[in-house]
């Protein structure tokens, strides 16, 4: 028997558990001393008959599409708690994950990471603010960690990537499964940039209680935690926790008091997240944390330049926009200019990929 065969089969013990398999790695410092230990020791450890015999049983049914999957493809990894390739980040955090599987390059987990989180839902705005910075961020040397959801995070994978540091993807199901199905392409081009990452064996299936769980891990690979947008009731906000209780740091974007995919990151900033308004500000609180190797960037993640190119009436209208959805007649009131003026420049605007348009309403995205 492998060594890996002997964590595949406590991972797949029914009532062990993250928690139960961490108590008998502290009693039997090895799973094959586990698997090896009498039922009298085991016993008085609290584990039950059931847990016990299910030890004692070994099935190698139980890990076989475990071990098809690793021998599947030259990506495929599966690295242990005692694996000198384990991220060294994330054995610092309470009860990590003893077996971690790998689709893609297991170097990046060992690099500098910063998480991005936010809704699955978000503005325009904030997807292509998660965009921008996670490819300022990348290009600065940090890769992004995510969760491979709909929304910000899936932006935040596409930025990362067109960076140089790549992204890592973890994810509430096992590896040879991809969810949602519609980020098939992007985890594909992620394990070859980067890494999918999951905790559960082969075959398992999403299911709610498997999330909080991943967002432990996206907070634990990562030196600290960025939430772009997220309302007050936001998964985000529990990884945000998760990195407050693991010391780490805590960054969130500010948004427009009418937003409420704000509302979430204001809460975090009077509960003392640092705010945010470009990516140089994260780089200048993580560079202690960094090594030299790492580059740092010299320009803000900002619309400054943008600005500059346009003209005074488009200037002038973009200023009215202020990232919030806003109708024609609303920006007819605020400039001064006829609607017929105001909707031709929204039509160039929007071709320029500067606004974007909503149900009708209008919102700047750069």
């Amino acid at each position: 028997m492998s060594d890996i065969e002997d964590w595949l089969f406590l991972l797949h013990t029914e009532g062990l558990g993250v928690a139960g398999f961490h108590k008998l790695l502290n009693t039997f410092a090895h799973p094959g001393n586990i698997l090896d230990g009498r039922s009298a020791q085991l016993a008085k450890l609290g584990l039950s008959d059931k847990t016990i015999t299910a030890i004692r049983q070994r099935d190698p049914e139980l890990i076989r599409k475990d071990i098809e999957w690793l021998n599947a493809a030259d990506n495929h990894h599966i690295i242990t708690l005692l694996d000198p390739q384990y991220p060294e980040q994330l054995k610092t955090i309470d009860q990590p994950p003893p077996v971690l599987f790998v689709r893609g390059d297991l170097d990046y987990l060992q690099r500098p990471q910063l998480a991005m989180v936010g809704s699955r839902n978000p503005t325009a705005a904030g997807r292509r603010t998660a965009s921008d910075f996670a490819h300022h961020l990348s290009d600065s040397g940090i890769t992004i960690t995510s969760g491979l959801a709909r929304g910000i995070d899936g932006a935040s994978h596409q930025g990362a990537l067109q960076g140089i540091a790549g992204t890592i993807a973890l994810v509430a199901h096992g590896l040879d499964i991809v969810y949602p199905a519609a980020h098939r392409a992007l985890a594909a081009e992620i394990a070859n940039h980067g890494a999918v990452v999951s905790e559960v064996t082969i075959g398992t299936e999403p299911h709610k209680g498997l999330f909080p769980r991943r967002n432990r891990i996206i907070s634990g690979l990562s030196l600290g935690t960025l939430v772009v947008e997220a309302a007050l009731k936001s998964g985000s906000l529990i990884t945000a926790r998760h990195a407050l209780d693991q010391s780490r740091e805590v960054f969130a974007i500010p948004g427009s008091i009418h937003n409420p995919l704000a509302r979430g990151c204001h809460q975090l900033i009077r509960h003392g997240a640092k705010l945010v308004e470009t990516a140089s500000d994260i780089i200048e609180e993580l560079l202690p944390h960094l090594p030299e190797s790492v580059p740092t960037a010299n320009k803000a993640v900002n619309s400054a330049k943008t600005e500059q190119t346009l003209d005074p009436d488009h200037q002038k209208l973009l200023k009215c926009l202020q990232y919030e959805a806003v109708a024609i007649d609303e920006l007819v009131n605020c400039t001064g200019f006829s609607a017929a003026e105001v909707a031709s420049m929204l039509l160039i605007m929007e071709l320029e990929g500067s606004v974007v348009n909503q149900s009708g309403r209008y919102t700047r995205i750069k």
